[in-house]
């Protein structure tokens, strides 16, 4: 199954996409996401996907401090670039943000992680991290098992603008390292190819 999108009215604020968003009874265990001002409905990810998440979550969480929790479906908000996006590892601090309970401004992650699909590589090689950078999120990991060149993670960072710069690159089965404040080096071996 694929991604299917969903148009709004091209005036319609951001407050009142996003109310849309929050209050739409949605398909249950679909990942609902707002890209560049457009309702994006994926359905939830497969196994393969979940493992390489679930890999890179457990050893972030031997680096993070206690004050920052590693979260898989934690939306964050990017009104400059319309986007509430739900990328599949958000490391942010564990703090409550009074303001609403679906969301946070994405500019308080310290990293997110995108691992692509088929249906969505796009979005997660060009609109997210355009959206990611300009909320000056420090670092992207893409993790893109689809990648034109073979399988393939790579570590974006020094945002500027809606661009991040490459920072490094590891084909699946080599180790990528990432830089303080994690220090940790990641073993894509772990990583399911096919």
């Amino acid at each position: 199954m694929s991604a299917l999108t969903i148009s709004q009215d091209p005036d319609q604020s951001w407050d009142d996409l996003v109310r849309f968003w929050e209050e739409m009874e949605w398909p249950e265990g679909s990942k609902v996401e707002i890209i560049e001002g457009i309702i994006t409905v994926s359905p939830a990810p497969a196994f393969r996907h979940n493992l390489i998440a679930e890999s890179i979550q457990r050893r972030l969480y031997s680096v993070i401090p206690e004050d920052w929790g590693v979260f898989q479906t934690l939306s964050v908000a990017v009104p400059s670039r319309l986007g509430m996006l739900i990328p599949d590892i958000v490391v942010a601090p564990r703090r409550e943000h009074a303001d609403t309970n679906t969301h946070i401004p994405a500019a308080l992650a310290e990293l997110v992680v995108e691992v692509t699909s088929k249906s969505n590589a796009r979005h997660d090689r060009i609109s997210k991290p355009a959206a990611y950078a300009a909320a000056g999120i420090p670092l992207y990991l893409l993790v893109d098992r689809w990648a034109p060149e073979g399988p393939t993670a790579t570590l974006y960072g020094e945002p500027k603008g809606d661009v991040y710069r490459p920072l490094s690159t590891a084909k699946f089965g080599e180790a990528l390292k990432l830089p303080d404040p994690f220090d940790l080096v990641i073993d894509t071996s772990e990583f399911p190819v096919d």
